[in-house]
């Protein structure tokens, strides 16, 4: 006797399939996480052990006669991933983070291999800016390898706040996971996957950032969606276009983008100013924070940009660059850029102090 499958019976086994799938995929997940947490506390311990046994060494090279030894035994009893080179990466990861309940948060979220390229990293604050965003916004070995390539702290906060500030935000990501607009922003933003060439025009430049849509996301940040194009704006008889309208989830707020190819002028900000005020009035939604403008030029004039103040209005400026210049020449534009942004610090602070003398 030969039963017939009813649509019915045929849709609860497609319905059966669906569960039983998702069961198996979510068991599988919860396996990997809790392996990978294992082996990142085991490679921890092994290193915090070797780190007190060459502490308690008096002779020089005696951290890696020890690291030798040891590899040439393990690799014989459990294979090449405790071999020597991998013995100094755990003791590496032993010395960067000494606390065992440090790591254990850590090995929640991130990956050995994620923390492999995280212990290299000498700089105390760009290590956890990276391990932070890393946590935050699911990043996967790739990505953080190309955010290191791109320099995105450098990018992001360096050149632009106090190590005092960052460190706070830093910390009110780890503990409340509030992502705040400077560790969002960038200056500049690298736009060499749009393929445009030394010349082009704005509509060009917003054509080719539709085209690749989702590079310029990434690029953008963490949190970013599209909205609109060329939104339009009706202001008494006048009618005025924004850029670029995206939407930042984490932020809770809407991002105004204007594209310039010439440098940033000081009647940019005006006109930024309105946008914004007009977002804040007619588009902000209950619960959502003041719309965010950030406009993109091909150079930047900084002393015009301090006396407008314009962080206390909403407004960030950044160069774009439309081809991925070569490290060294990146680097020493950032560099220089952070010379300049502590000496104003220092110089503000200085002000303040000669001030409060004066009053006293």
């Amino acid at each position: 006797m030969t039963l017939k499958r009813t649509p019915m019976l045929a849709a609860q086994g497609t319905e059966l399939v669906g569960d039983v799938r998702r069961l198996i995929v979510e068991a599988k997940a919860g396996l990997a996480t809790t392996v990978n947490a294992a082996l990142t506390m085991l490679y921890w311990r092994i290193g915090q052990r070797i780190r007190n046994e060459v502490l308690g060494g008096e002779r020089a090279g005696y951290g890696e006669q020890i690291v030798v030894s040891l590899a040439r035994q393990l690799e014989a009893e459990h294979g090449h991933g405790f071999g020597a080179k991998n013995l100094r990466h755990m003791l590496r990861f032993a010395e960067v983070f000494e606390a065992e309940e440090i790591v254990y948060a850590l090995s929640r979220h991130l990956s050995w291999t994620h923390l492999r390229s995280l212990i290299y990293i000498d700089d105390p604050l760009k290590r956890e800016f990276y391990l932070q965003m890393c946590r935050s916004e699911g990043w996967s070995t790739r990505t953080l390898q190309g955010r290191l390539d791109s320099m995105l702290f450098e990018r992001s906060v360096l050149s632009r706040k106090a190590d005092e500030l960052l460190s706070a935000e830093l910390a009110a990501l780890r503990e409340q996971d509030e992502l705040g607009p400077n560790l969002v922003l960038k200056d500049p933003y690298i736009l060499d996957f749009l393929g445009l060439h030394d010349r082009y025009l704005e509509k060009d430049l917003e054509d080719a950032i539709l085209r690749e849509l989702e590079n310029f996301l990434l690029e953008m940040g963490a949190g970013f969606s599209f909205v609109a194009r060329q939104k339009r704006l009706q202001i008494d008889n006048d009618d005025f276009y924004i850029d670029l309208l995206l939407y930042n989830r984490r932020l809770k707020r809407l991002v105004a983008i204007e594209l310039k190819l010439g440098e940033f002028k000081a009647a940019d900000k005006g006109q930024m100013e309105l946008y914004l005020r007009w977002l804040a009035k007619h588009e902000q939604e209950p619960g959502e924070a003041p719309p965010l403008g950030i406009i993109l030029c091909t150079g930047k004039k900084r002393e015009q940009i301090e006396l407008l103040e314009l962080d206390a209005t909403g407004i960030h400026v950044a160069e774009y660059l439309t081809g991925l210049p070569p490290r060294q020449l990146l680097e020493q534009k950032l560099h220089e850029a952070v010379a300049l942004s502590k000496a104003r610090l220092e110089n503000r602070a200085g002000q303040a102090g000669g001030a409060a003398e004066g009053e006293a």
